[in-house]
């Protein structure tokens, strides 16, 4: 069941690359900037901006799940089975199914379409989500038919998965990205509803797997800087003493990822509260005393990047922009 495939993304790993998106992820984070990759299930949506108005849509539910008035679109969500048919009917195409079931061989046969700009530019196919390991059978044969292909191949995970789950996709991973959120297990429960002993274990494995094979592997490590969670001193120190003293000798990078605002649409059109919601985007200068405190806690200094949106300062939080300074990439 796979999300979406982004094509020409650079923040997923070296050059340009092609992202297959996966639904499924075993953590809900609080800040999660793709809620739509939480469930395994596809999900019924609606963009306002396109509709029409007809209610072509109505007469063809089979579930009478939906409603439209002024306000807009209700989705009747204990009724809704993402059959997929109002989308199907609808000529504004205003509904949209989230999720759609590939086979490996079809799966490989679009993102191969991209192989010039891989070669090209030192890229390859990421996949994301969601998260791999929660469709690991799937995404390991995925990765190994790319593989076969001769195409690079990366693993974008949050690590809480059944170590055989990673068993799985390691021997066809060129590279793995692997989230670090925070280091004290309460407030990683408390954030993402579940603590992070088992997390820390899979990154181990995976450290060990990349020792014992000969053949050259890439891990990158990612923390999301999310204010009033993840964005403090004591957490990023914490994190970058753990990969010190367990992985520095197989890391080659720690990316300080912004938090990001522009999901609140995402959250609406699924019916979700998000808690950060009116959160800011942070201060440039927040990002770069944090990636200080990074590259002071034990860590290769040269490792260490920052990278998305930032505001300039706190006067104007308003005023957000993509600040190259404080990228680093």
């Amino acid at each position: 069941m796979i999300l979406e495939i982004v094509r020409m993304s650079t923040e997923d790993g070296p050059g340009i690359r092609t992202t297959v998106f996966f639904k499924g992820c075993a953590l809900k984070c609080a800040w999660c900037h793709n809620p739509e990759s939480i469930s395994p299930q596809p999900q019924l949506v609606w963009m306002g901006n396109r509709c029409i108005g007809c209610r072509t849509c109505l007469s063809a539910c089979p579930e009478n799940s939906l409603d439209l008035s002024e306000a807009g679109m209700t989705i009747d969500r204990n009724r809704c089975t993402a059959c997929g048919i109002c989308a199907e009917e609808c000529p504004g195409t205003a509904l949209e199914m989230l999720g759609k079931a590939w086979t490996v061989d079809a799966l490989v046969n679009e993102v191969i379409k991209d192989r010039a700009y891989f070669e090209t530019s030192g890229g390859g196919v990421t996949l994301s989500g969601g998260d791999p390991g929660f469709q690991s059978e799937f995404a390991g044969g995925l990765l190994k038919a790319l593989r076969e292909k001769g195409l690079h191949t990366a693993v974008d995970t949050c690590g809480y998965c059944a170590p055989e789950a990673l068993d799985r996709l390691l021997p066809y991973a060129a590279m793995v990205l692997f989230d670090l959120k925070l280091m004290d297990p309460e407030a990683h429960k408390r954030f993402t509803g579940h603590a992070n002993p088992r997390i820390l274990d899979n990154l181990r494995r995976v450290a060990d797997y990349m020792r014992s094979h000969l053949h050259p592997r890439q891990l990158w490590i990612r923390t999301p800087i999310i204010p009033g969670a993840t964005a403090s001193a004591e957490n990023i120190t914490a994190i970058g003493q753990w990969i010190s003293a367990n992985i520095n000798d197989v890391v080659t990078r720690w990316d300080l990822c912004a938090f990001n605002n522009l999901c609140r649409d995402k959250y609406r059109r699924l019916d979700l509260q998000w808690p950060f919601h009116d959160a800011p985007l942070l201060e440039a200068s927040v990002m770069e005393d944090l990636a200080e405190t990074a590259r002071q806690s034990g860590v290769n200094p040269d490792i260490v990047f920052t990278s998305g949106a930032t505001r300039l300062q706190t006067e104007s939080p308003q005023r957000e922009t993509d600040d190259v300074s404080a990228q680093n990439v």
